[in-house]
């Protein structure tokens, strides 16, 4: 029988208990690196698509337009999130398009502008949607030049579309007056120009940021509140080298006075979610997107729940759902 040299066991003994420690704390970090859990929802019914417009009301999701690579729509859907079904609602009642902009005003839903393909035409014109009739109404076309990829929300009285695309990068913004019926241009915006930016709205405070222009990612980010109409600036979202969350053609979302940034696009599709704390300014890493990254998607939001859905990655046009819990333990067996 061949001898074993103790002090060569005590030696291998010693660096296997070194190995282990080693695994299981990097096990734990990782572990405590990310938090959250997507879990998926019911597809929607019809085409897959990218770059569409959404609103939420209540527990209502309503979204209509998009591309799919060959064809330009203006359909219009709502999503249930307590019966997780999709319904078919009345057509967008404007030319087709994609990327156009969307807001809510005292529980109706607004969409505008965007981008017809076909006609390589940039867009101005604006509806109102009526969810207890489900039917359309034109009002005054958006007070700046037509466009697309721009930032749209709302309060009780009032909406607000801005920044976005014309043939050049934007930085202005309109607000419109729904009893007027008229659009006025709101000062003080010191960002700079983009489009395909985000924008979530924690109380009565509006977060915008990320976006493109002229090639290079947009790395301010600003606060407007609703109250004063003023913008204030707040820390660059590129302050903490390890944390991307900058990029363009991103979602986000409002959950429990947190904000999202999901998905996008950075020097291709991804995957990854940050998380906003307004009390103390800071971005945390979240779980990533458990599907395919995508840009261009949607997301519905009720304050409390959130979802994301369509999208595109590269050429490939996607019509799932997914349902995010920020708190959540990550769970690959509800996918």
């Amino acid at each position: 029988m061949k001898k074993i040299n103790s002090k060569a066991a005590i030696r291998l003994l010693y660096l296997s208990a070194i190995l282990t420690l080693f695994y299981n704390c990097n096990s734990d970090d990782d572990s405590d690196d990310t938090s959250g859990n997507w879990v998926k929802k019911s597809t929607f019914n019809e085409e897959a698509r990218s770059s569409s417009s959404a609103f939420t009301i209540d527990n209502i999701g309503y979204m209509g337009t998009g591309y799919d690579g060959d064809d330009y729509y203006n359909d219009f859907w709502s999503y249930n999130m307590d019966t997780n079904s999709w319904q078919q609602l009345s057509d967008f009642p404007g030319v087709e398009r994609s990327s156009a902009s969307s807001f809510v005003i005292n529980n109706e839903g607004y969409m505008g502008t965007g981008y017809n393909g076909d006609s390589n035409e940039e867009l101005s014109d604006f509806y109102k949607y009526n969810t207890n009739t489900n039917s359309w109404t034109q009002i005054a076309d958006f007070g700046g030049s037509a466009r697309y990829g721009t930032v749209g929300f709302g309060s009780d009285n009032y909406g607000y579309v801005g920044t976005g695309y014309d043939g050049s990068d934007k930085k202005d913004f309109w607000k419109y007056d729904p009893i007027a019926d008229t659009w006025t241009e709101v000062f003080g915006f010191g960002g700079d120009k983009r489009r395909d930016g985000i924008t979530f709205t924690i109380g009565s405070d509006v977060y915008l940021g990320t976006g493109i222009s002229n090639g290079v990612y947009e790395t301010d980010f600003w606060v407007f509140n609703l109250d004063t109409e003023t913008w204030t600036e707040l820390e660059d979202i590129d302050e903490d080298d390890d944390d991307y969350v900058y990029r363009s053609n991103a979602v986000a979302f409002t959950i429990d006075g947190k904000g999202y940034v999901a998905c996008g696009e950075y020097g291709g599709s991804t995957n990854t979610v940050y998380e906003y704390t307004p009390s103390t300014e800071e971005w945390e890493e979240k779980t990533e997107f458990e599907l395919y990254a995508r840009r261009d998607a949607i997301s519905f939001s009720n304050g409390s729940r959130a979802f994301v859905a369509l999208g595109r990655n590269g050429t490939l046009y996607l019509d799932d759902n997914m349902e995010f819990f920020p708190n959540a333990e990550q769970d690959d067996d509800d996918n």
